[in-house]
């Protein structure tokens, strides 16, 4: 049998749209490679924009900022000495870009001016931290990311 230039034009074609479609369905249907959202309230995400502007402008106001460090005991959040740290309250999100499994939230509840996240629960990779917290009935947010 003999096959000229379009015929082969015509097959190269299926397979390579066969090849394509194999790697679409097997990435589909495999749980390993996981098809999450960044983050799964989106839009109820979206609607507390304008307060976290306004929380970023009261923590970029603040004479003495908050400090997320990275240590070889873990991360430390540094809160300004001259806050009293029993009157502190909020959360630190821990989010992981690559992995959504490894995020978690840690309550700020402290006796010293710093809270400090254990290296054990953290895997090493690109952490972006959100430190939400108030003191006084006036609210903060900071954010920053670390490569841990």
């Amino acid at each position: 049998m003999k096959i000229n230039w379009g015929t082969g034009v015509v097959i190269a074609f299926g397979l390579f749209i066969s090849f394509i479609l194999y790697f679409v369905i097997k990435v589909q249907s495999n749980p390993e490679y996981d098809n999450e959202l960044v983050t799964a309230e989106y839009y109820k995400k979206e609607a507390t924009v304008q307060s976290d502007i306004e929380k970023q402008k009261n923590a970029n106001a603040l004479e003495t900022k908050l400090e997320i460090t990275k240590t070889d005991e873990g991360i430390v959040v540094s809160f300004p000495k001259t806050f009293k740290p029993e009157v502190i309250k909020g959360k630190v999100s821990l989010y992981r870009p690559s992995n959504q499994k490894l995020d978690f939230e840690v309550p700020i509840s402290i006796s010293t001016s710093y809270l400090l996240i254990p290296k054990s629960n953290l895997d090493g990779g690109l952490w972006d931290i959100t430190v939400d917290w108030s003191y006084e009935s006036t609210d903060y947010l900071n954010k920053e990311t670390i490569y841990f």
